[in-house]
């Protein structure tokens, strides 16, 4: 059964504060979201009987129900990394389409910058990357990501300006966007300038850590219709994930994601589209390189060819395909997992009320990592129905 156009998202808002914000915890800024998104469509708490949140954390949706004072029928908390929140919608809108639910609220909260009351992904010993990858000096996503990319640069000949040109165009974004953590301009020079976390890395080539909460509402296309929304709902039209291995060292090729183009595939299929109907695209980044895996893998352009488009502009504005127009996980925030964020944003474009807006933006496909490239999730969204 397929969801395309039979659920909307009425509702989307971020925490007050996002940066640093010390004075809450994870928890509360779970909750904090979703008073925003609530008033941000006006509906009645009580109609909400959907309830989905994500991390390997105390607030399951069990905790974060009680917590909101809410006695949900239909629950969800997949977790499979930053692109959680995408697969979240995803099964949302499922639920929808069948009865399940009638109105879901997804939420998102961490402390990632100031740490207050957040547990740390657990690194068990019996894990594979425990086993297999880290006695061989690999820690945290700073050294592990970068093999991949490393083969990209070797097979592919894109260049350590290409690469930089990622983080330019995305702070090009930010630099409009009041709310980003990061807005002064930058360019190629100053970010090959920069310290390295992991070769070729640079800092500034790597997300900023931030505190911070999301939070969705979705109902059924037939349900918004009779709502009074101070904002034109925008509609899930086509949803996709997949998964590779836990271990970036094990990826069938190191130069393309698996997970990307299997969920890439599905979302557009569902959906109806091609690469060339796509207005807008918000591209999971925690570092400069992985938009370049999304913008292949989804089609967008040929293998190899992605550092070339961005280093001419493609991504940037004005760009004939506008890429994480809020300043993305390099300049806006990433608070550990940033899908939430990518899809806030990607609603902002499809109301018209986004802060750096493009105009005519009419389908957005927002894409989602987790993992080493160990998941991969795909939504597309549109503020039309046929």
């Amino acid at each position: 059964m397929s969801i395309k156009n039979k659920v909307a998202i009425v509702g989307a808002a971020e925490s007050t504060e996002i940066g640093k914000v010390p004075g809450m915890s994870a928890m509360q800024l779970h909750a904090d979201a979703a008073i925003n998104a609530i008033a941000d469509c006006g509906i009645d708490p009580r109609d909400i009987d959907g309830l989905a949140c994500t991390r390997v954390e105390y607030f399951a949706p069990i905790t974060l129900g009680s917590y909101l004072g809410l006695t949900p029928r239909w629950v969800d908390s997949t977790f499979i990394g930053g692109s959680s929140f995408m697969a979240l919608v995803g099964h949302a809108s499922a639920a929808l389409a069948t009865g399940q639910a009638n109105v879901v609220l997804i939420t998102h909260g961490e402390s990632g910058r100031s740490n207050v009351v957040n547990t740390p992904y657990p690194f068990h010993e019996d894990m594979w990357e425990a086993q297999f990858e880290r006695p061989y000096g690999t820690h945290t996503a700073h050294t592990m990501f970068p093999l991949g990319v490393l083969r990209y640069m070797k097979d592919h000949g894109l260049t350590p300006e290409q690469m930089a040109s990622v983080a330019v165009s995305t702070r090009a974004w930010a630099t409009r966007n009041p709310r980003a953590w990061l807005r002064d301009p930058i360019t190629v020079e100053e970010i090959l300038a920069s310290p390295y976390v992991a070769y070729p890395v640079h800092k500034a080539e790597s997300c900023v850590i931030t505190d911070g909460g999301g939070a969705l509402i979705l109902t059924t296309a037939e349900r918004a219709r009779d709502l009074d929304l101070p904002h034109p709902p925008v509609y899930v039209v086509g949803a996709g994930q997949s998964t590779e291995s836990p271990m970036i060292s094990q990826m069938a090729d190191l130069t393309t994601s698996r997970a990307f183009r299997v969920s890439g595939a599905a979302a557009f299929a569902e959906a109806g589209i091609t690469p060339a109907d796509v207005d807008h695209l918000m591209a999971y980044d925690p570092f400069a390189f992985v938009p370049l895996y999304a913008l292949e893998d989804l089609g967008f352009v040929a293998r190899g060819e992605a550092g070339k488009f961005v280093e001419a502009g493609g991504t940037a504005p004005g760009g004939t395909l506008p890429m994480n127009t809020n300043g993305g996980g390099l300049s806006y925030t990433h608070t550990g997992m940033y899908g939430m964020f990518a899809i806030q944003e990607s609603v902002r474009q499809l109301r018209g009320t986004a802060p750096a807006q493009v105009e005519g933006v009419e389908v957005s496909v927002c894409h989602g990592v987790g993992g080493m490239y160990s998941s991969g999730a795909t939504l597309v969204l549109s503020n039309r129905l046929p």
